[in-house]
């Protein structure tokens, strides 16, 4: 069968019939004659194995899986109009899966640069040499980072926090969030210390006294606004030796994630603490889960090397 002329006839119907552009023309050219330049026999014969096997190579060769899925969707389209045209009886493409398109690993950190932001948070909220308005925002900032490790909330329940989250230091408390759904969240004795503190310092500012939030803020909302507090947290990041690129609000929030799965947590357990509707959403930590399974295999399998 000349695959060439039927890629020829292809690309002649998709000009004349569906008014394809000149560069759409041009990258099922491309796709095409490369596919048929690996198929042995050229595309035109071609079963599904072969199909596959072409695909497996590009994928080893390094294609991304959305340039798979656009060769993959090009041969789809020439064997659709091979079969409608009677020159093929079949379609091997019908039994054929897109290549999954993999999903971005969420940013996180290391427990160890946690740590270090944290120390470095207690120490500059104990640092007495401040002025006082500094010293407010360290108290402040070291609350902040504290909880949000501790919880996991994402940064618009975590400034948008009740007072009485503080005021109860309870180790468990309630948070409303997307849906407007409750879930019940952890609070470690590290957050509710740093909470007290900053509550105490709160107290002496008569603006901020009254307030129901934990961070009140002169704003149209009335507590801390996300971007000062991202803002404030790249600022520790770099004191404490950590590139300001790589940390923000929702890289804790991640942090708090992996370190739980790391150290044992269950995948449905962190999918209700991070308040995921869905598990599937909390898959994205599977990477983590399988680090553990691996080590958990090389550390106790007696054929482990």
């Amino acid at each position: 069968m000349n695959s060439a002329a039927r890629i020829e006839a292809f690309l002649e119907m998709m000009s004349a019939e569906r008014g394809a552009a000149e560069n759409t023309l041009s990258s099922y050219r491309r796709d095409l004659e490369d596919a048929s330049a690996e198929i042995s026999g050229g595309l035109a014969g071609a079963n599904a194995a072969d199909i596959r096997a072409y695909l497996d190579d590009i994928a080893e060769r390094g294609f991304a899986a959305t340039s798979q899925a656009r060769k993959l969707s090009a041969i789809r389209q020439f064997f659709k109009f091979l079969y409608a045209e009677g020159l093929r009886v079949d379609d091997p493409t019908g039994t054929l899966d897109s290549p999954k398109k993999g999903r971005p690993l969420p940013k996180t950190m290391s427990e160890t640069d946690t740590g270090r932001l944290l120390d470095r948070a207690a120490q500059e909220a104990m640092d007495a040499s401040m002025s006082d308005g500094d010293r407010l925002a360290a108290l402040r900032l070291h609350a902040l980072v504290e909880v949000l490790y501790a919880t996991g909330l994402r940064v618009s329940e975590l400034v948008g926090l009740p007072v009485t989250v503080a005021q109860r230091d309870d180790r468990f408390f309630m948070v409303r969030g997307k849906g407007d759904k409750e879930r019940m969240v952890p609070l470690s004795a590290k957050a509710r210390t740093a909470m007290r503190a900053w509550l105490t310092a709160r107290a002496k500012v008569p603006a901020f006294a009254d307030s129901p939030f934990l961070f009140p803020a002169a704003s149209d909302s009335g507590y801390l606004s996300r971007q000062v507090f991202a803002r404030d947290l790249k600022g520790l990041a770099a004191k404490a030796g950590i590139a300001s690129a790589k940390i923000s609000p929702h890289v804790l929030r991640h942090a708090f994630a992996s370190h739980l799965l790391q150290n044992g947590a269950d995948l449905r357990a962190v999918q209700q603490l991070l308040g995921h509707a869905d598990i599937s959403t909390t898959q994205i930590y599977t990477h983590v889960l399988e680090e553990r399974l691996v080590r958990l295999v090389n550390d106790h399998h007696p054929l482990a090397d």
